[in-house]
Protein backbone atom coordinates (compact mmCIF):
# COMPACT_ATOMS: atom_id res chain seq x y z
CA UNK A 1 0.00 0.00 0.00
CA UNK A 2 1.50 3.29 -1.09
CA UNK A 3 1.64 6.66 1.01
CA UNK A 4 0.68 10.27 -0.25
CA UNK A 5 4.22 10.92 -1.16
CA UNK A 6 4.68 7.49 -3.00
CA UNK A 7 1.56 7.81 -4.79
CA UNK A 8 2.59 11.59 -5.80
CA UNK A 9 5.75 10.40 -7.57
CA UNK A 10 4.39 7.87 -8.97
CA UNK A 11 1.94 9.97 -10.73
CA UNK A 12 4.88 12.53 -11.63
CA UNK A 13 6.97 9.48 -13.22
CA UNK A 14 4.52 8.29 -15.19
CA UNK A 15 2.75 11.38 -16.38
CA UNK A 16 6.27 12.32 -17.62
CA UNK A 17 6.10 9.19 -19.61
CA UNK A 18 3.02 10.02 -21.40
CA UNK A 19 4.18 13.89 -22.05
CA UNK A 20 7.13 11.75 -23.75
CA UNK A 21 4.46 9.52 -25.74
CA UNK A 22 2.30 12.73 -27.26
CA UNK A 23 3.72 14.50 -29.97
CA UNK A 24 4.54 10.84 -31.84
CA UNK A 25 0.59 10.22 -31.01
CA UNK A 26 -1.15 13.50 -31.86
CA UNK A 27 1.08 13.74 -34.89
CA UNK A 28 -0.07 9.91 -36.53
CA UNK A 29 -3.52 11.05 -35.50
CA UNK A 30 -3.10 14.54 -37.22
CA UNK A 31 -2.10 12.74 -40.66
CA UNK A 32 -5.40 10.30 -40.23
CA UNK A 33 -7.52 13.24 -40.26
CA UNK A 34 -5.61 14.99 -43.22
CA UNK A 35 -3.70 17.31 -41.55
CA UNK A 36 -0.24 16.95 -43.00
CA UNK A 37 2.26 19.89 -43.48
CA UNK A 38 3.58 19.64 -46.80
CA UNK A 39 7.24 18.60 -47.31
CA UNK A 40 8.72 20.71 -50.14
CA UNK A 41 12.05 19.35 -51.90
CA UNK A 42 13.30 22.63 -52.56
CA UNK A 43 13.04 26.12 -50.45
CA UNK A 44 12.78 27.99 -53.95
CA UNK A 45 9.51 26.22 -54.48
CA UNK A 46 8.54 26.43 -51.02
CA UNK A 47 8.91 30.28 -51.39
CA UNK A 48 7.08 30.76 -54.68
CA UNK A 49 4.11 27.77 -53.64
CA UNK A 50 4.14 27.46 -50.72
CA UNK A 51 1.43 28.92 -49.07
CA UNK A 52 -0.72 27.51 -52.05
CA UNK A 53 -1.07 24.00 -51.32
CA UNK A 54 -0.26 24.15 -47.26
CA UNK A 55 -4.13 22.89 -46.11
CA UNK A 56 -3.96 20.33 -49.41
CA UNK A 57 -3.26 16.47 -48.62
CA UNK A 58 -3.78 13.48 -50.48
CA UNK A 59 -5.39 11.40 -47.35
CA UNK A 60 -4.09 7.99 -47.75
CA UNK A 61 -3.68 7.17 -44.00
CA UNK A 62 -7.05 7.13 -43.64
CA UNK A 63 -7.81 4.59 -45.88
CA UNK A 64 -4.53 2.24 -44.38
CA UNK A 65 -5.75 2.91 -40.80
CA UNK A 66 -9.79 2.24 -41.49
CA UNK A 67 -9.08 -1.16 -43.76
CA UNK A 68 -8.37 -3.04 -40.75
CA UNK A 69 -10.85 -1.57 -38.14
CA UNK A 70 -13.73 -2.45 -40.40
CA UNK A 71 -12.79 -5.80 -39.95
CA UNK A 72 -12.74 -6.05 -36.70
CA UNK A 73 -16.23 -6.96 -34.57
CA UNK A 74 -16.39 -8.96 -31.87
CA UNK A 75 -19.48 -11.24 -31.72
CA UNK A 76 -18.84 -12.59 -28.43
CA UNK A 77 -16.67 -14.25 -25.40
CA UNK A 78 -16.61 -17.71 -24.90
CA UNK A 79 -15.19 -18.78 -21.31
CA UNK A 80 -12.76 -21.53 -20.72
CA UNK A 81 -14.91 -24.85 -20.57
CA UNK A 82 -17.95 -23.51 -21.76
CA UNK A 83 -19.77 -24.52 -24.56
CA UNK A 84 -21.90 -21.36 -25.52
CA UNK A 85 -20.70 -17.80 -25.86
CA UNK A 86 -21.38 -16.30 -22.64
CA UNK A 87 -24.18 -14.21 -22.37
CA UNK A 88 -23.91 -11.54 -19.55
CA UNK A 89 -20.33 -10.30 -20.33
CA UNK A 90 -22.05 -9.37 -24.27
CA UNK A 91 -25.03 -7.91 -21.82
CA UNK A 92 -22.38 -5.62 -19.96
CA UNK A 93 -20.79 -4.73 -23.50
CA UNK A 94 -23.54 -3.93 -25.32
CA UNK A 95 -25.35 -1.44 -22.71
CA UNK A 96 -21.62 0.17 -22.57
CA UNK A 97 -21.57 0.72 -26.60
CA UNK A 98 -18.75 -0.97 -26.84
CA UNK A 99 -20.07 -2.30 -30.42
CA UNK A 100 -19.27 0.89 -31.64
CA UNK A 101 -16.97 2.36 -28.94
CA UNK A 102 -14.60 -0.90 -29.08
CA UNK A 103 -14.04 0.56 -33.21
CA UNK A 104 -12.55 3.73 -31.65
CA UNK A 105 -10.38 2.15 -29.44
CA UNK A 106 -8.94 -0.32 -31.77
CA UNK A 107 -8.71 2.58 -34.35
CA UNK A 108 -7.04 4.55 -31.70
CA UNK A 109 -4.58 1.69 -31.15
CA UNK A 110 -3.92 1.41 -35.28
CA UNK A 111 -3.19 5.29 -35.33
CA UNK A 112 -1.42 5.50 -32.20
CA UNK A 113 0.19 2.12 -31.66
CA UNK A 114 -1.86 1.81 -28.84
CA UNK A 115 -5.07 2.65 -26.81
CA UNK A 116 -6.89 1.42 -23.66
CA UNK A 117 -9.93 0.34 -22.08
CA UNK A 118 -11.09 0.60 -18.06
CA UNK A 119 -13.33 -1.44 -16.00
CA UNK A 120 -14.98 0.13 -13.04
CA UNK A 121 -18.21 -0.62 -10.65
CA UNK A 122 -21.13 1.87 -11.29
CA UNK A 123 -22.50 2.83 -7.80
CA UNK A 124 -25.69 3.04 -9.61
CA UNK A 125 -26.20 -0.47 -11.36
CA UNK A 126 -23.89 -3.06 -9.38
CA UNK A 127 -24.97 -5.53 -12.36
CA UNK A 128 -23.09 -3.47 -15.32
CA UNK A 129 -19.73 -2.29 -14.61
CA UNK A 130 -18.84 1.16 -16.58
CA UNK A 131 -16.31 -0.11 -19.15
CA UNK A 132 -14.88 2.61 -21.96
CA UNK A 133 -12.45 2.80 -24.03
CA UNK A 134 -9.20 5.49 -23.71
CA UNK A 135 -7.49 7.42 -25.53
CA UNK A 136 -3.47 6.70 -25.58
CA UNK A 137 -2.50 10.23 -24.73
CA UNK A 138 -4.88 9.87 -21.51
CA UNK A 139 -3.25 6.48 -20.25
CA UNK A 140 0.11 4.56 -19.41
CA UNK A 141 0.09 1.05 -17.61
CA UNK A 142 3.47 0.06 -16.10
CA UNK A 143 4.01 -3.89 -16.11
CA UNK A 144 6.05 -6.09 -13.86
CA UNK A 145 9.59 -6.50 -14.66
CA UNK A 146 10.19 -9.00 -17.39
CA UNK A 147 6.57 -9.44 -18.11
CA UNK A 148 4.36 -7.69 -20.51
CA UNK A 149 1.14 -8.72 -19.17
CA UNK A 150 1.22 -8.08 -15.13
CA UNK A 151 -0.22 -4.71 -15.09
CA UNK A 152 1.56 -3.03 -11.37
CA UNK A 153 -0.07 0.50 -12.13
CA UNK A 154 -2.25 2.47 -14.89
CA UNK A 155 -2.33 6.51 -14.77
CA UNK A 156 -5.32 8.42 -16.41
CA UNK A 157 -4.99 11.74 -16.93
CA UNK A 158 -7.25 14.21 -18.21
CA UNK A 159 -7.59 18.37 -18.23
CA UNK A 160 -11.09 19.57 -16.79
CA UNK A 161 -11.21 23.05 -17.19
CA UNK A 162 -8.72 25.19 -15.56
CA UNK A 163 -7.47 21.81 -13.76
CA UNK A 164 -5.53 18.42 -14.76
CA UNK A 165 -7.02 15.42 -13.11
CA UNK A 166 -5.34 12.09 -12.81
CA UNK A 167 -6.64 8.61 -11.24
CA UNK A 168 -3.51 6.53 -10.28
CA UNK A 169 -4.96 2.50 -10.10
CA UNK A 170 -2.84 0.47 -7.79
CA UNK A 171 -4.02 -3.20 -7.53
CA UNK A 172 -5.31 -2.31 -4.18
CA UNK A 173 -6.06 1.16 -3.73
CA UNK A 174 -6.95 4.22 -6.35
CA UNK A 175 -6.24 7.82 -5.93
CA UNK A 176 -7.17 10.81 -7.23
CA UNK A 177 -5.03 13.61 -7.48
CA UNK A 178 -5.13 17.02 -9.42
CA UNK A 179 -3.32 20.36 -10.25
CA UNK A 180 -3.89 23.57 -11.96
CA UNK A 181 -3.22 23.94 -15.61
CA UNK A 182 0.08 25.82 -16.57
CA UNK A 183 0.41 29.35 -16.84
CA UNK A 184 2.67 30.69 -19.61
CA UNK A 185 5.81 32.36 -17.94
CA UNK A 186 8.56 34.33 -19.34
CA UNK A 187 11.44 34.14 -16.81
CA UNK A 188 13.05 31.08 -14.86
CA UNK A 189 11.95 32.75 -11.56
CA UNK A 190 8.06 32.54 -12.91
CA UNK A 191 8.30 29.10 -14.33
CA UNK A 192 9.78 27.51 -10.75
CA UNK A 193 7.42 29.58 -9.02
CA UNK A 194 4.88 27.55 -11.37
CA UNK A 195 6.18 24.36 -10.89
CA UNK A 196 5.91 24.67 -7.17
CA UNK A 197 3.02 25.83 -7.20
CA UNK A 198 1.50 23.37 -9.85
CA UNK A 199 2.03 20.02 -7.99
CA UNK A 200 -0.11 17.28 -7.74
CA UNK A 201 -2.73 16.96 -4.57
CA UNK A 202 -4.89 14.38 -3.86
CA UNK A 203 -8.35 15.42 -4.55
CA UNK A 204 -10.70 16.84 -2.60
CA UNK A 205 -13.80 14.64 -2.69
CA UNK A 206 -16.22 16.77 -0.24
CA UNK A 207 -16.58 13.59 1.65
CA UNK A 208 -18.40 11.45 -1.40
CA UNK A 209 -15.91 8.91 -1.10
CA UNK A 210 -12.04 8.26 0.51
CA UNK A 211 -8.63 8.89 -0.98
CA UNK A 212 -7.61 7.12 -1.29
CA UNK A 213 -10.15 4.49 -1.95
CA UNK A 214 -9.78 0.52 -1.79
CA UNK A 215 -9.35 -1.37 -5.38
CA UNK A 216 -12.35 -4.29 -4.68
CA UNK A 217 -11.07 -5.88 -8.08
CA UNK A 218 -7.58 -6.74 -6.33
CA UNK A 219 -6.23 -5.57 -9.93
CA UNK A 220 -5.43 -2.97 -12.09
CA UNK A 221 -8.69 -2.32 -14.12
CA UNK A 222 -6.73 -0.43 -17.03
CA UNK A 223 -5.26 -3.05 -20.11
CA UNK A 224 -3.27 -1.94 -23.37
CA UNK A 225 -4.16 -2.50 -26.85
CA UNK A 226 -0.85 -2.69 -28.69
CA UNK A 227 -0.64 -2.41 -31.98
CA UNK A 228 2.56 -4.75 -33.54
CA UNK A 229 4.25 -4.83 -30.08
CA UNK A 230 7.78 -5.75 -29.96
CA UNK A 231 9.83 -7.90 -27.59
CA UNK A 232 11.71 -4.74 -25.93
CA UNK A 233 10.37 -1.94 -27.76
CA UNK A 234 7.19 0.14 -27.97
CA UNK A 235 4.36 -0.76 -30.51
CA UNK A 236 4.49 0.43 -33.75
CA UNK A 237 1.14 2.62 -35.19
CA UNK A 238 0.71 1.34 -38.64
CA UNK A 239 1.23 5.08 -39.92
CA UNK A 240 4.00 5.44 -38.91
CA UNK A 241 5.70 3.60 -42.33
CA UNK A 242 2.93 5.30 -43.91
CA UNK A 243 3.82 9.23 -43.50
CA UNK A 244 7.46 9.20 -45.60
CA UNK A 245 5.30 8.05 -48.68
CA UNK A 246 2.17 10.24 -47.83
CA UNK A 247 3.96 13.47 -47.88
CA UNK A 248 5.65 12.47 -51.37
CA UNK A 249 2.47 11.90 -53.07
CA UNK A 250 1.42 15.56 -51.72
CA UNK A 251 4.40 16.92 -53.08
CA UNK A 252 3.94 15.49 -56.13
CA UNK A 253 0.44 16.99 -56.26
CA UNK A 254 1.39 20.19 -55.52
CA UNK A 255 4.22 19.95 -58.01
CA UNK A 256 1.70 18.86 -61.04
CA UNK A 257 -0.88 21.38 -59.79
CA UNK A 258 1.93 23.94 -60.56
CA UNK A 259 2.69 22.32 -63.70
CA UNK A 260 -0.99 22.55 -64.31
CA UNK A 261 -1.27 26.28 -64.36
CA UNK A 262 2.06 27.21 -65.87
CA UNK A 263 3.14 24.42 -68.27
CA UNK A 264 0.20 22.36 -69.57
CA UNK A 265 -0.70 24.08 -72.59
CA UNK A 266 1.75 25.05 -75.66
CA UNK A 267 3.41 28.49 -75.21
CA UNK A 268 4.13 30.40 -78.30
CA UNK A 269 7.12 32.77 -78.06
CA UNK A 270 8.19 35.68 -80.53
CA UNK A 271 11.89 35.60 -81.07
CA UNK A 272 13.71 38.82 -82.79
CA UNK A 273 11.39 41.16 -82.01
CA UNK A 274 11.35 43.74 -79.39
CA UNK A 275 8.03 43.88 -77.02
CA UNK A 276 5.51 45.72 -79.23
CA UNK A 277 4.55 49.19 -77.89
CA UNK A 278 1.72 51.48 -78.05
CA UNK A 279 1.53 55.08 -78.38
CA UNK A 280 0.51 57.60 -75.10
CA UNK A 281 -1.67 60.87 -76.40
CA UNK A 282 -2.44 64.13 -74.69
CA UNK A 283 -5.45 66.06 -74.53
CA UNK A 284 -4.63 67.49 -77.63
CA UNK A 285 -4.23 63.86 -79.43
CA UNK A 286 -0.71 64.44 -80.22
CA UNK A 287 2.06 61.35 -79.31
CA UNK A 288 3.84 61.88 -76.34
CA UNK A 289 5.33 58.92 -75.43
CA UNK A 290 4.83 54.92 -75.69
CA UNK A 291 4.32 52.32 -73.23
CA UNK A 292 4.71 48.45 -73.51
CA UNK A 293 1.70 46.58 -74.58
CA UNK A 294 -0.78 45.24 -71.68
CA UNK A 295 0.64 41.86 -71.66
CA UNK A 296 -2.98 40.83 -69.64
CA UNK A 297 -4.82 42.08 -72.38
CA UNK A 298 -2.93 40.44 -75.30
CA UNK A 299 -3.52 37.29 -73.45
CA UNK A 300 -7.32 37.52 -73.43
CA UNK A 301 -7.75 39.35 -76.73
CA UNK A 302 -5.41 36.93 -78.65
CA UNK A 303 -3.98 39.03 -80.85
CA UNK A 304 -0.82 41.72 -80.97
CA UNK A 305 1.57 42.97 -83.70
CA UNK A 306 4.91 42.48 -83.58
CA UNK A 307 7.47 44.05 -86.12
CA UNK A 308 10.65 43.04 -87.19
CA UNK A 309 12.46 41.61 -90.40
CA UNK A 310 13.91 38.52 -88.00
CA UNK A 311 10.66 38.01 -85.91
CA UNK A 312 9.39 34.75 -86.36
CA UNK A 313 7.53 32.65 -83.68
CA UNK A 314 8.05 29.38 -82.10
CA UNK A 315 6.62 26.91 -79.43
CA UNK A 316 6.99 25.21 -76.08
CA UNK A 317 5.61 22.34 -75.99
CA UNK A 318 3.11 21.28 -72.89
CA UNK A 319 4.47 19.73 -70.19
CA UNK A 320 3.90 15.97 -69.88
CA UNK A 321 1.45 15.80 -66.58
CA UNK A 322 1.38 12.23 -67.01
CA UNK A 323 4.51 11.79 -65.94
CA UNK A 324 3.37 13.28 -62.35
CA UNK A 325 0.39 10.64 -62.20
CA UNK A 326 2.68 8.01 -63.18
CA UNK A 327 4.82 8.42 -60.28
CA UNK A 328 1.94 9.66 -57.78
CA UNK A 329 0.50 5.82 -58.71
CA UNK A 330 3.95 3.81 -58.69
CA UNK A 331 4.00 5.60 -54.88
CA UNK A 332 0.18 4.72 -53.70
CA UNK A 333 1.44 1.11 -54.78
CA UNK A 334 4.67 1.38 -52.14
CA UNK A 335 1.90 2.34 -49.70
CA UNK A 336 -0.41 -1.15 -50.63
CA UNK A 337 2.71 -3.22 -50.79
CA UNK A 338 3.72 -2.09 -47.43
CA UNK A 339 1.01 -1.67 -45.57
CA UNK A 340 -0.87 -5.20 -46.88
CA UNK A 341 -3.78 -2.85 -48.33
CA UNK A 342 -5.56 -4.47 -51.12
CA UNK A 343 -4.83 -1.92 -54.26
CA UNK A 344 -8.20 -1.71 -55.49
CA UNK A 345 -9.01 0.02 -52.02
CA UNK A 346 -6.05 2.91 -52.90
CA UNK A 347 -6.12 2.66 -56.54
CA UNK A 348 -9.78 2.19 -56.86
CA UNK A 349 -9.15 -0.02 -60.35
CA UNK A 350 -10.99 -3.20 -60.62
CA UNK A 351 -11.01 -4.66 -64.14
CA UNK A 352 -13.09 -8.30 -64.55
CA UNK A 353 -11.57 -9.90 -61.71
CA UNK A 354 -12.44 -12.95 -60.70
CA UNK A 355 -14.15 -13.95 -57.11
CA UNK A 356 -10.88 -15.63 -56.35
CA UNK A 357 -8.73 -13.49 -57.58
CA UNK A 358 -10.18 -10.74 -55.18
CA UNK A 359 -9.63 -12.95 -52.29
CA UNK A 360 -5.92 -13.32 -53.25
CA UNK A 361 -5.77 -9.71 -53.28
CA UNK A 362 -7.11 -8.83 -49.73
CA UNK A 363 -4.81 -12.19 -48.30
CA UNK A 364 -2.46 -9.50 -46.91
CA UNK A 365 -5.16 -7.50 -45.12
CA UNK A 366 -6.87 -10.75 -44.35
CA UNK A 367 -3.90 -11.44 -42.28
CA UNK A 368 -2.55 -7.96 -40.60
CA UNK A 369 -6.24 -8.20 -39.27
CA UNK A 370 -5.76 -11.96 -37.85
CA UNK A 371 -2.80 -10.46 -36.40
CA UNK A 372 -4.36 -7.54 -34.72
CA UNK A 373 -7.05 -10.13 -33.48
CA UNK A 374 -4.76 -12.13 -31.85
CA UNK A 375 -2.81 -9.54 -29.66
CA UNK A 376 -6.41 -7.25 -29.45
CA UNK A 377 -7.96 -10.52 -28.68
CA UNK A 378 -5.47 -10.83 -25.60
CA UNK A 379 -6.01 -7.62 -23.87
CA UNK A 380 -10.44 -7.97 -24.91
CA UNK A 381 -10.25 -11.42 -22.82
CA UNK A 382 -8.37 -9.92 -19.64
CA UNK A 383 -11.34 -6.99 -20.08
CA UNK A 384 -13.89 -9.72 -20.14
CA UNK A 385 -12.28 -10.93 -16.74
CA UNK A 386 -11.68 -7.48 -15.57
CA UNK A 387 -15.88 -7.07 -16.55
CA UNK A 388 -16.18 -10.40 -14.16
CA UNK A 389 -13.97 -9.07 -11.43
CA UNK A 390 -16.04 -6.05 -11.02
CA UNK A 391 -19.64 -8.26 -10.61
CA UNK A 392 -17.73 -10.30 -8.12
CA UNK A 393 -17.49 -13.59 -9.91
CA UNK A 394 -14.22 -14.73 -9.88
CA UNK A 395 -13.65 -18.27 -10.85
CA UNK A 396 -16.00 -16.53 -14.08
CA UNK A 397 -13.05 -13.90 -14.45
CA UNK A 398 -10.27 -16.93 -14.66
CA UNK A 399 -12.65 -18.69 -17.81
CA UNK A 400 -12.84 -15.51 -19.24
CA UNK A 401 -8.92 -15.05 -19.04
CA UNK A 402 -8.30 -17.94 -20.65
CA UNK A 403 -11.20 -18.42 -22.57
CA UNK A 404 -11.49 -17.33 -26.54
CA UNK A 405 -12.73 -14.18 -28.52
CA UNK A 406 -15.55 -14.73 -31.20
CA UNK A 407 -15.05 -12.48 -33.91
CA UNK A 408 -16.96 -11.99 -37.36
CA UNK A 409 -15.77 -13.03 -40.51
CA UNK A 410 -12.53 -11.07 -41.87
CA UNK A 411 -12.66 -12.50 -45.32
CA UNK A 412 -14.99 -10.51 -47.94
CA UNK A 413 -17.46 -13.23 -49.82
CA UNK A 414 -20.35 -12.91 -51.62
CA UNK A 415 -23.81 -14.65 -50.33
CA UNK A 416 -23.06 -17.28 -52.82
CA UNK A 417 -19.58 -17.98 -51.98
CA UNK A 418 -20.21 -18.13 -48.51
CA UNK A 419 -23.36 -20.41 -48.76
CA UNK A 420 -21.57 -23.02 -50.82
CA UNK A 421 -18.86 -22.86 -48.20
CA UNK A 422 -21.10 -23.19 -45.08
CA UNK A 423 -23.04 -26.63 -47.21
CA UNK A 424 -19.72 -28.50 -48.08
CA UNK A 425 -19.38 -28.51 -44.56
CA UNK A 426 -22.31 -29.16 -43.33
CA UNK A 427 -22.26 -32.48 -45.45
CA UNK A 428 -18.80 -33.52 -44.16
CA UNK A 429 -20.82 -32.68 -40.50
CA UNK A 430 -20.04 -29.81 -38.62
CA UNK A 431 -23.23 -28.93 -35.98
CA UNK A 432 -25.80 -25.95 -37.46
CA UNK A 433 -25.08 -23.83 -34.74
CA UNK A 434 -21.24 -23.53 -35.73
CA UNK A 435 -22.29 -23.05 -38.87
CA UNK A 436 -24.79 -20.08 -37.70
CA UNK A 437 -21.63 -18.89 -36.45
CA UNK A 438 -19.58 -19.14 -39.45
CA UNK A 439 -22.13 -17.05 -41.01
CA UNK A 440 -21.49 -14.07 -39.18
CA UNK A 441 -24.71 -14.33 -36.73
CA UNK A 442 -23.60 -12.78 -33.18
CA UNK A 443 -23.85 -15.76 -30.74
CA UNK A 444 -27.41 -13.85 -29.11
CA UNK A 445 -28.78 -14.31 -32.53
CA UNK A 446 -27.70 -17.95 -33.44
CA UNK A 447 -29.90 -18.27 -29.77
CA UNK A 448 -32.39 -16.60 -31.34
CA UNK A 449 -32.28 -18.47 -34.71
CA UNK A 450 -31.97 -22.05 -32.88
CA UNK A 451 -35.76 -20.80 -31.18
CA UNK A 452 -36.69 -20.19 -34.51
CA UNK A 453 -35.91 -23.74 -36.06
CA UNK A 454 -37.40 -25.07 -32.32
CA UNK A 455 -40.95 -22.97 -33.50
CA UNK A 456 -41.10 -24.71 -37.11
CA UNK A 457 -40.48 -27.82 -35.53
CA UNK A 458 -43.15 -27.68 -33.41
CA UNK A 459 -45.62 -26.33 -36.68
CA UNK A 460 -44.32 -28.92 -38.50
CA UNK A 461 -42.77 -32.25 -37.15
CA UNK A 462 -42.51 -34.31 -40.62
CA UNK A 463 -40.34 -31.48 -41.97
CA UNK A 464 -38.43 -30.68 -39.10
CA UNK A 465 -38.01 -34.50 -38.85
CA UNK A 466 -36.51 -34.70 -42.41
CA UNK A 467 -34.46 -31.32 -42.31
CA UNK A 468 -32.76 -33.54 -39.15
CA UNK A 469 -31.85 -36.63 -41.26
CA UNK A 470 -30.49 -33.88 -43.98
CA UNK A 471 -28.40 -32.60 -41.38
CA UNK A 472 -27.08 -36.18 -40.08
CA UNK A 473 -24.53 -37.25 -42.00
CA UNK A 474 -24.12 -40.99 -43.40
CA UNK A 475 -21.01 -42.61 -42.59
CA UNK A 476 -21.90 -45.53 -45.14
CA UNK A 477 -22.75 -43.16 -47.81
CA UNK A 478 -23.62 -39.82 -49.08
CA UNK A 479 -25.92 -37.43 -47.07
CA UNK A 480 -28.08 -36.78 -50.04
CA UNK A 481 -29.20 -40.82 -49.81
CA UNK A 482 -29.92 -40.61 -45.79
CA UNK A 483 -33.60 -39.94 -46.38
CA UNK A 484 -34.21 -42.68 -48.62
CA UNK A 485 -32.34 -44.99 -46.50
CA UNK A 486 -34.34 -44.00 -43.13
CA UNK A 487 -37.37 -44.02 -44.94
CA UNK A 488 -36.76 -47.63 -46.33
Amino acid sequence: MADEKQAKALVETLEAELTARVPDIERFEGYYRGEQPLKFASDEFRKFHGHRYKDFSDNWVQVVSDSPVERLTVNGIKPYGADTADAESMRVWQVNGLDADSQLGFLGAVTGARSFALVWGDPRDDETPVVTFEDPTSCIVVYEPGSRHRRRAALRRWQDGDKYMAVLYLPTEVWKFERPVERRTKTENMAAADGQLNEWAPRDMDGREPNPQPNPMGTVPVVELVNRPMLVSDPISDVRGVVAMQDAVNLLWAQLFTASDYASFPQRVILGAEVPKIPVFNQAGEIVGEKPIDMEKFAVDRVAFFTGKDAKIAEWTAANLGAYTDVIEIAVGHIAAQTRTPQHYLIGKMANLSADALLAAETGLVKRVEEKQLWFGRALRELFSLIALAQGDEEKAKATRAGSLIWAETESRSQAQLADALLKLKQIGFPFEWLALRYGLTPAEVVDLLSMVEREAELDPLAAAANLMNRTPNPGGTEDSAPEEAAA
